[in-house]
């Protein structure tokens, strides 16, 4: 059986791959862009004045979640847990964005399943421990 962690970061790369690209399901690539298109009306930042370009917000979230998925699967510890705090980022972004747009909770429940996912690998610390320095 393969680990959470890898699991996890070919998930995200899989989500990733279809906001960056059209090749695995331009349908959902499709409803992806009319999403993002809300998503960049309530970007967090929009009361300092930075209200992102929705194809360019997307095009940016779906190559985080590629490289970090990437090396939350196969990365070094250390990129591992990077890439886990960026994909927490992420998904505490995408929870907020959808309550600040009234979606029904079982829109948040993806992000929020990935987000507990994530806080419990970090908790766990990956499944491995770390040598010590006896070793």
């Amino acid at each position: 059986a393969l680990p959470i962690w890898v699991l996890l970061g070919l998930f995200f790369l899989l989500t990733g791959l279809v906001k960056v690209t059209t090749y695995i399901s331009d349908g959902v690539h499709q409803q992806m862009k009319q999403q993002f298109v809300q998503f960049a009306e309530v970007f967090p930042l929009k009361d300092l004045g930075y209200k992102p370009d929705a194809a360019e917000y997307m095009q940016a979230v779906g190559w985080i979640e590629v490289v970090a998925g990437f090396l939350l699967a196969v990365g070094p510890r250390v990129l591992q847990e990077i890439s886990n705090f960026v994909l927490c980022v992420i998904m505490i972004g995408a929870i907020y964005t959808l309550l600040i747009l009234n979606e029904p909770l079982a829109m948040c429940a993806p992000a929020t399943v990935c987000l507990g996912l994530l806080l419990l690998l970090n908790i766990r610390g990956m499944g491995r421990k770390a040598k010590s320095k006896s070793e």
